[in-house]
């Protein structure tokens, strides 16, 4: 087997034994094996369907169980929670369920990410990216982050007893995001500006002290990742869906899950694409813009949502999520603030829940259906990126299910009117 690092946008090769994340052109890299097609034949659905409900080590986790498509590597280094395994909801409109019909999507399914070890999809990145720097023997690891990035790497890096550094904006990393960092041990630094401009700062700090950077510019995280879909079709009984619908920042998921469905289809697994479609904030639509413009401009924008996870105005994996799209004959679209909250309160109120992020795909499945882009009679996967406590400044009390200072004397008179 011949792994190497490539260029996604001159496709100049790199040696993948050495640490690198971008290329000379300045462009970030992809993991490329040479044996994939030799592999055709040799992975069967068999061969995970077997490892589905295994206790044995490394197959309990949803990342490792699906190794052969990840790099080769001793099981001694690898850091696992178990991540994966997450629920994959039928909340269609064919079964009467309240996101079905607000989606108007008959065949709806909601893979929910946000129930990995600590909230986030970045658990599956990271489990494949902190094994291997434990082989590497790296003296630190550290990454920019809203709060879901940083959340994830202070626990696998405590877990394998490397030192964590995570730089954040200062004031837009939502409290419950901020506190699991800091009670994983990590050191957190505050930087005056947004995301792109701490991302920035770290890759010149981890170049500079050879610290191990974890965002997604690092490959491997985005082979983490990739095994999303790979689980979701397991769920389907491989079965290719029409769409697979997720929410765009700084767009590691969307080129993630294009790279693995290319792995699917190299093997034989999958003999076609299901289309992608990324969902952006309107106050945070860079890839949206390019889009609208046949991506002829790289847009990049000071970002401005709500939804702190997607608040990213120049995305790092803005080529590789291209290529995505383009593949799959996919589509990008915004939303607005507003329509992401009522899609939020909809997931939420049918005991699923979800944040803000995450609500951005629903939103973007209701508007696509109103354009007949998608049909109601698809078969639709939305993906939900982080757990509802990841951003709780954004549950706001209703006047009709939060009752403040309530006489005992009063109570069976307001209980009776709320009944009836």
């Amino acid at each position: 087997m011949i792994i190497f690092l490539r260029c996604v946008s001159c496709d100049k090769k790199f040696d993948f034994s050495k640490i690198r994340y971008r290329c000379d052109c300045g462009e970030v890299l992809e993991v490329e094996r040479s044996d994939f097609l030799s592999l055709k034949g040799k992975i069967s659905t068999k061969l995970f369907d077997t490892r589905w409900k295994s206790r044995q080590f490394p197959y309990q986790s949803g990342v490792w169980r699906y190794k052969e498509f990840l790099f080769p590597i001793d099981g001694k280094y690898i850091i696992t929670r178990p991540e994966g395994n997450t629920n994959l909801y039928n909340v269609g409109k064919s079964i009467s369920n309240k996101i079905g019909k607000f989606t108007n999507v008959d065949f709806l399914y909601l893979k929910h990410e946000g129930e990995n070890p600590t909230g986030s999809f970045k658990d599956r990145g990271m489990t494949v990216g902190i094994s291997y720097a434990k082989l590497l023997g790296v003296k630190a690891v550290a990454c920019a982050s809203t709060g879901n990035t940083s959340s994830s790497l202070a626990s696998y890096a405590a877990l394998a007893e490397i030192p964590c550094f995570v730089f954040l904006p200062k004031g837009r990393v939502s409290s419950s995001k901020l506190a699991q960092s800091i009670a994983y041990g990590a050191t957190n630094i505050e930087i005056d500006g947004d995301f792109d401009e701490a991302m920035s700062i770290v890759e010149k700090i981890c170049n500079q002290f050879h610290i191990y950077l974890l965002n997604s510019i690092n490959p491997l995280r985005l082979e983490g990742q990739k095994t999303i879909v790979y689980e979701l079709l397991q769920q389907l009984n491989w079965k290719i869906p029409n769409w697979v619908v997720l929410p765009g920042g700084n767009l590691g998921n969307a080129s993630s899950l294009g790279r693995g469905l290319k792995d699917l289809k190299e093997v034989g697994i999958i003999d076609k694409f299901p289309r992608i479609a990324v969902i952006q904030a309107h106050g945070a639509n860079p890839f949206y813009r390019s889009y609208k413009g046949d991506f002829k401009y790289r847009h990049t924008m000071n970002a401005d949502t709500l939804a702190s996870a997607i608040k990213i105005g120049n995305p790092v994996s803005f080529l590789r999520a291209k290529k995505a799209i383009l593949e799959t004959n996919g589509v990008v679209e915004e939303v607005t603030d507003q329509e992401i909250l009522e899609a939020k309160k909809i997931i939420d109120t049918s005991g699923i829940g979800c944040e803000p992020a995450s609500a951005t795909c629903v939103a973007g499945i209701k508007k696509l259906v109103k354009k007949t882009i998608i049909k109601k009679s698809d078969v639709v996967v939305g993906v939900l990126t982080g757990h509802i406590l990841k951003d709780p400044e954004n549950i706001l009390p209703s006047k009709e299910k939060f009752l403040r200072n309530v006489q005992g004397t009063t109570l069976p008179h307001i209980v009776s009117k709320l009944l009836a």
